[in-house]
């Protein structure tokens, strides 16, 4: 599984909007469709708080 489709299934599981999860880590809503449509990757320094609000471990997001 790609990071982007993860990011999604997480986020679709949380039960969070792509809008809410950008206000959550403090990028745009536009960030994270990129991300979540594997045309831009996050930030390394977003893993852990990205992480954090799916309540995963860094391995697991990327695996």
């Amino acid at each position: 599984m790609t990071l982007g489709s993860k990011i999604k299934q997480l986020r679709h599981r949380a039960g969070l909007t792509q809008e809410q999860l950008a206000t959550c880590l403090g990028v745009s809503a536009q960030s994270v469709s990129k991300w979540e449509n594997e045309v831009a990757m996050p930030d390394i320094t977003l893993l852990p708080a990205l992480a954090g609000e799916f309540g995963v471990s860094i391995d697991e997001l990327l695996t």
